[in-house]
């Protein structure tokens, strides 16, 4: 069998950051998958699952209910909760994936990225779908560390991001 795209990637070389994982053509629309690497892989220790799971939650309702871009940048003309398809953890636990229905760029995406972590960050209260009848594992939950990581990756990952941050290591 041949390897999939994701298991050619130097995961070694491989720093945290937002990375365009890759691009399918459905019915003549662009799907573009996004790596959004919390973690440098094989080299620090890799999140929990109740603050993946926290995460996972907190990010899939806040891009379902993105209204317009702030910025008003020519791109974010339009609602990005019409346009997610799927926020999700990785099974190695280093980051999310993040399925957009557009041709998009890493730098394109990144200013929602700030804003979802930010959003993210700050976030207090119940955790939106953290109930025995709307999800499977309500329990394995772990908002101050979501809150944390959430932090931790806007601040020393997002707010100055660099180049090879937004592209994969060749």
């Amino acid at each position: 069998m041949n390897k999939i795209t994701s298991f050619t990637i130097d995961h070694i070389r491989l720093i945290p950051g937002i990375y365009v994982s890759r691009k399918d053509s459905v019915n003549g629309h662009i799907i573009t998958t996004f790596d959004i690497r919390m973690t440098s892989p094989n080299d620090e220790p890799v999140m929990n699952t109740a603050e993946i799971h926290t995460i996972e939650h907190l990010g899939a309702t806040f891009l379902r209910n993105h209204e317009v871009y702030k910025d008003q940048v020519i791109y974010f003309d339009s609602e990005f909760k019409d346009k997610t398809i799927y926020f999700g953890p990785m099974g190695c636990r280093t980051g999310f994936y993040l399925l957009l229905a557009d041709d998009l760029t890493s730098s394109e995406i990144l200013p929602l990225m700030k804003e979802m972590f930010s959003f993210i960050a700050s976030f207090k209260g119940e955790v939106p779908g953290a109930s025995a009848k709307d999800c499977g594992n309500y329990l394995d939950m772990n908002l101050p560390m979501a809150n944390f990581l959430a932090r931790k990756f806007l601040e020393e990952v997002l707010t100055d991001i660099r180049e090879e941050q937004l592209n994969y290591p060749v």
